[in-house]
């Protein structure tokens, strides 16, 4: 599975309880987290977020923070072996693509995970990779 999806883009306070707030109040909203990744700095942290509902989770967390942008994600399935991800990097490399950042995970029992990638050509992402 390739697709373009939301991803939410979240900047709130770096101080504790501040994601169980906001985890909470989308899950009280039945808003369930694809994806997720944190990057702090001095004064915030901004959460990544890829979600089944998009709308609801957006509503949700302006809600709560000052800031939340809306921004168009590769999400896709990458199978869960060695070299995947390197092979992924390639394709895009070869096709001219820039990473400007992803997160992926998966578990050690599961023969596949997620990835989401944001480039400078979303729709060549997925002509490169399909």
């Amino acid at each position: 599975m390739i697709a373009i999806a939301k991803q939410l883009a979240v900047f709130m306070d770096n101080r504790p309880g501040m994601l169980a707030r906001t985890c909470r109040a989308l899950a009280k909203a039945n808003v369930n987290i694809l994806a997720m990744s944190m990057h702090d700095t001095i004064d915030h942290t901004v959460v990544r977020l890829v979600v089944d509902k998009t709308p609801e989770a957006q509503r949700v967390c302006q809600d709560l923070h000052d800031l939340v942008q809306a921004r168009d994600v590769i999400f896709m399935d990458l199978d869960n072996r060695v070299g995947a991800l390197a092979e992924l990097a390639e394709r895009l490399a070869a096709a001219g693509i820039n990473l400007e950042y992803a997160y992926c995970t998966t578990s050690p029992t599961h023969s596949a995970g997620a990835v989401v990638l944001r480039t400078n050509d979303l729709e060549a992402t997925i002509n490169a990779l399909s």
